[in-house]
């Protein structure tokens, strides 16, 4: 059992705001993916660290969205959370959003969900403190949050498919 005093998602918030520059972009003038994950790997990985106060590494990168291409000049704001605490990892949500120009709007244009490690001086894990949701949607992430760790330790084959009750509870 957890002995850390559970935290709520809102301590780990972590905004982060970039401008795409020319040298970010693709040949038709939109934000590399890649530069994109990597502004993600960094605001997710600061998220984490401040749930739980310690050295985090990436585990997994869950699911990455490019719904909307971002154009240079564009100014982007990265806003992750955890979204759960196991026993040592954490899952983190990160929402990306492009500002109107003009109007100063942010409309949300790509997501993504990361799982953080935290790990002492060794690389050996380490308990991280349980998240306490309290937001719909923050309650919406951390339901889901089970299911996606339960389907990633199936096709790991470190969880056998009837030992998966959230995923079950799906299709009863």
């Amino acid at each position: 059992m957890n002995s850390l005093k559970a935290k709520t998602a809102k301590e780990s918030l972590t905004i982060n705001t970039e401008v795409v520059m020319p040298n970010d972009t693709n040949h038709l003038g939109n934000l590399f993916g890649g530069k994109l994950l990597q502004w993600m790997d960094i605001t997710a990985a600061i998220a984490a660290q401040r749930h739980c106060k310690r050295v985090v590494v990436t585990a997994t990168v869950n699911n990455v969205s490019f719904e909307n291409p971002i154009k240079q000049n564009s100014v982007v704001t990265l806003e992750a959370k955890v979204s759960r605490a196991f026993t040592s990892s954490m899952e983190v949500f990160i929402d990306v959003f492009v500002e109107n120009p003009v109007t100063g709007e942010q409309i949300k244009c790509n997501e993504a969900i990361f799982t953080f490690v935290a790990v002492d001086q060794n690389g050996a894990p380490l308990p991280v403190p349980p998240l306490t949701p309290e937001t719909e949607l923050e309650k919406k992430r951390f339901d889901g949050a089970l299911r996606r760790r339960q389907l990633s330790l199936i096709l790991a084959g470190r969880m056998k498919p009837h030992d998966a009750t959230e995923l079950k509870a799906l299709f009863v």
